[in-house]
């Protein structure tokens, strides 16, 4: 079930991750927010073609695609594409659901509800840095059935986002505390 979906565009795939547990190195996130990026999507970091930061936008799906950003943060995508394709979710925000002693020690003094809220915080709780880029080492879980059908999904345009800013490939669960606020790109 996991490969054929994350073998789809990543915009259709996208949604399908929310409420889905990723476990990785003692922390345990339920995600609550994801963006999709594809490789038609000016907005994407594959859409200028292949490059040594993005070449695992561009190989098999189920990879993790990490980057550094702003020269302080690491951000974590899920490599999701059909064949021939680059594509990534990228991690947006989460809710800790085991480990969060140790997502605490690893974020510092700030409320739970923050811990995984943007997807630095969420990376920086998982112990994710540029040393994952490419692994697989990590257990990915779709939320059963039942429960994501209950999942109130909400969409809208990406956050910080300049070029396709309009695409609605922001995807969250509706309410949820975790999820992280709206914010357009700053004006350059």
């Amino acid at each position: 079930m996991l490969a054929s979906l994350l073998n789809q565009r990543p915009e259709e795939t996208a949604p399908r991750l929310l409420g889905a547990t990723l476990s990785f190195d003692g922390v345990k996130v339920r995600l609550t927010e994801v963006e999709a990026y594809a490789a038609d999507d000016p907005g994407s970091h594959a859409f200028r073609g292949e490059t040594n930061r993005n070449r695992v936008m561009f190989g098999p799906p189920g990879r993790l695609y990490v980057y550094f950003t702003y020269g302080m943060h690491h951000c974590a995508n899920l490599v999701c594409h059909p064949d021939g394709e680059p594509g990534g979710i990228l991690l947006r925000a989460g809710e800790i659901v085991e480990g969060i002693e140790i997502a605490r020690e690893r974020r510092g003094p700030v409320r739970d509800v923050d811990l995984a809220r943007g997807p630095a915080r969420l990376a920086s709780s998982l112990g994710i840095d540029l040393a994952m880029n490419g692994t697989r080492d990590f257990e990915l879980h779709l939320a059963p059935a039942e429960t994501w059908a209950a999942i109130e999904v909400a969409t809208g345009p990406r956050v910080g986002l300049r070029l396709a800013p309009e695409r609605p490939w922001r995807f969250w669960v509706s309410g949820d505390p975790t999820v992280s606020p709206y914010r357009p790109a700053k004006a350059r």
